[in-house]
C-alpha cells in the first residue's frame, strides 16, 4: 500500500475497544474495507461491534464463523466477514465477496490474513494483539496497530486522540 500511515494504540479494556470501533465506524464511507488480524480472543469481534454502533447498526453483530458473512442495516450497511474457516480466495469468489467489498457498504473482515491477496490499496488494516505481561490487567489490555491511507489515518488519529484523552 502506498501513501500509508500507521498509528499504534494501547487499550485498557473491552469498553475502550468498543469505543475505538465506534470512532472508526463513524469515520467510514461506503466502500470502506477493514481487514482485522489477531489471535483467537484478541478482540476482533468486539471491535466490529463498536464499528457497527458507529455505523448506526441497531443489531449487535456476532462472529459469522460458520456462514462466512452477515449483513446489518445502518446508516451504511455493514458486511461482517469471518474468514477463520476459509482456506482460499476461491471460496470467497464463490460467495461473491467483491459485491460486498466494492458496493455501497462497509466490509469488516476478521482473519483477513488468511486471504491477503483480495484486499485493495485503500483497505484499513487493523492488527490486535494481547501484550505479554505479568500485570494483572494483561487479560483486558490490547495493543492496536492501524494502517491506512495517510489522509484517513491522520483524520482518524485526531478524533481518536480527543476521544481517549484522560
Amino acid at each position: 500500500m502506498t501513501n500509508t500511515e500507521t498509528i499504534k494504540m494501547q487499550l485498557k479494556n473491552t469498553n475502550e475497544t468498543l469505543k475505538l470501533g465506534e470512532i472508526i465506524g463513524k469515520s467510514l464511507k461506503p466502500g470502506s474495507i477493514i481487514a482485522l488480524v489477531g489471535d483467537l480472543g484478541a478482540g476482533k469481534t468486539v471491535l466490529v461491534k463498536g464499528i457497527a454502533k458507529g455505523l448506526g447498526v441497531d443489531e449487535e453483530p456476532n462472529s459469522p464463523t460458520y456462514v462466512i458473512m452477515n449483513s446489518y442495516k445502518g446508516r451504511i450497511p455493514l458486511y461482517h466477514f469471518d474468514l477463520y474457516r476459509v482456506s482460499s480466495e476461491d471460496e470467497l469468489l464463490d460467495i461473491g465477496y467483491d459485491e460486498f467489498f466494492f458496493g455501497d457498504g462497509v466490509a469488516a473482515v476478521e482473519w483477513a490474513d488468511r486471504v491477503q491477496g483480495i484486499f485493495p490499496d485503500h483497505t484499513i488494516k487493523i492488527e490486535i494483539t494481547i501484550p505479554e505481561s505479568d500485570s494483572e490487567n494483561s487479560e483486558t489490555t490490547r495493543e492496536i496497530i492501524i494502517e491506512g491511507t495517510k489522509e484517513w489515518v491522520l483524520s482518524f488519529k485526531n478524533t481518536a486522540e480527543q476521544a481517549f484523552q484522560t
